[in-house]
This record gives C-alpha cells, sequence and structure tokens, in this order.
C-alpha cells in the first residue's frame, strides 16, 4: 500500500492536521551510538559462519510434541521485536499459543477453509505447484508444535491523547521483524514453517481477542522436528541469481 495512502486514511479518520507536526514519541534525546569495529578478517569469519547456520534451516512440517521453554519463546519474540521499524512504530504483535483447546480451535478453522482453497480458490497450476511439497488441507503440525506463534501487522494504534498513531510501512517492518524470528527460531535450535492461512484471518483474529486493527500476516508452528521428519531435497539459488552487483 501506498504510504501517502496509509496517512491520508488516517487523517481522513478525524485526526486534526496539526497532528502531522506534533511527533508520535515526543521528544527522543539522542546519545552516541554503541559500535564495536571488527577486522575484515573477523567479518568474512563471521558472515560465513552466519551464512552456515542459516544455509542448515529449513521449512518443515513434521513436529514432535516434546516441549519447549516459554523462556526460549519469549527471547525468540523479544528477538524479533528488535527489529526497525518505520519512524519505530513497531507496528506487529505476536500472538503466542500453547493451549492445546486454542490449537485446536485454530486447527479447525484453518482446515475448513484451507479445504475450500484447495478445491475451490487456487486452481490447478497453485496446487500443482504444491504437490511436491506433500501438502494439502490437512494440517496436523498446528495441533502437534507446542507451539503456535501468529504475527499480527497492526495498521495503527493510539497514542496517549486517543487519538490514532499512524504506523508508517507497517508490512515492511512486519515482513522484517518475522525474518528475525525465523532465524532466531533456527539459531535457539528449534523448526519452523511459515504458514499464510489463506481467508483465516478474521476468524483467528476474533477467537484471539484482537483488535481491528491488526490483521493476521503469518502463522508459525514452532518446537522440534518429529524423529522421522522428513524434508524435500531442495537446492537453493546460487548467489550469481539472486545478487547483481554495480562496481
Amino acid at each position: 500500500m501506498d504510504i501517502r495512502a496509509e496517512v491520508k486514511d488516517v487523517q481522513e479518520d478525524g485526526d486534526d492536521a496539526e497532528d502531522d507536526w506534533i511527533p508520535s514519541l515526543g521528544d527522543v534525546k539522542h546519545k552516541q551510538l554503541e559500535f564495536n569495529s571488527l577486522s575484515e578478517e573477523e567479518m568474512v569469519v563471521r558472515a560465513k559462519e552466519y551464512y552456515k547456520l542459516l544455509e542448515g534451516r529449513r521449512t518443515v512440517r513434521s513436529f514432535s510434541s516434546r516441549s519447549v521453554s516459554k523462556e526460549v519463546i519469549r527471547n525468540i519474540i523479544k528477538s524479533a521485536g528488535t527489529a526497525p521499524s518505520g519512524a519505530h512504530t513497531e507496528p506487529w504483535t505476536y500472538v503466542v499459543v500453547s493451549s492445546a483447546e486454542i490449537k485446536e480451535q485454530i486447527r479447525y478453522i484453518i482446515e475448513e477453509e484451507e479445504e475450500i482453497n484447495y478445491k475451490k480458490r487456487m486452481g490447478k497450476v497453485w496446487t500443482g505447484d504444491l504437490k511436491p511439497f506433500r501438502t494439502n488441507w490437512i494440517k496436523p503440525y498446528l495441533t502437534e508444535a507446542p507451539y503456535l506463534i501468529l504475527a499480527f501487522k497492526q495498521t495503527h494504534s493510539l497514542r496517549a491523547d486517543g487519538k490514532k498513531k499512524m504506523h508508517y510501512y507497517s508490512e515492511q517492518s512486519l515482513c522484517i521483524s518475522v525474518g528475525l524470528l525465523i532465524s532466531a527460531i533456527h539459531y535457539a535450535g528449534l523448526v519452523s514453517l511459515t504458514s499464510t492461512p489463506l481467508n483465516c484471518g478474521p476468524a483467528l483474529r476474533s477467537l484471539l481477542g484482537r483488535p481491528m486493527s491488526e490483521k493476521l500476516a503469518i502463522l508459525l508452528p514452532v518446537g522440534y522436528p518429529h524423529e522421522d521428519c522428513e524434508v524435500p531435497d531442495l537446492k537453493r539459488k546460487p548467489l550469481d541469481e539472486i545478487m547483481v552487483e554495480f562496481d
């Protein structure tokens, strides 16, 4: 969405024009950046180590019911919360579900919609492209994984004076945050699946008691892989296919 359209939507929703000139964060003091410079050699080593770590990350659809410490999950969410965001609005809400009852309700909502998606909405090309991944509308991982993390995008929030607080580039900001989330999950020794339940957002938002200003973007089951877990033997694009350099 065009950021100018987002600003216009908020202004037309009753905010005074002068609010454009009042920073929602107030008067923020600045401080000296704490930065530890590394040698070029150490930077190369670190960059290679980080790539090697993330190169081993895989998306899985078969989870163990083995429990995971809540402290681990909370620190993973905290890591996601370090992401940059437009005007530091931090436009994300992470809902963490470990309740077996709520996971069952989430699974029911998703599978009901996914059956319609696979049979009617998605079409032959889409469903055909998904066949190699052995996936369909049956989603056992929604109840097998110890945690479900649902990432909601906040379209706006409220200022201290009760007026709407504009959230700039909320879509991009949430995408960056979820990227850090996935990296943190892998670094912690767990696995995940990035899913985008089609047409399930409103029902899941209602189930979890989230406000209308929040839109479900991604749902991730998180935990350990099942001992018999299999993943497709895929190769990632080489560097020369994902990077263009101008020297």
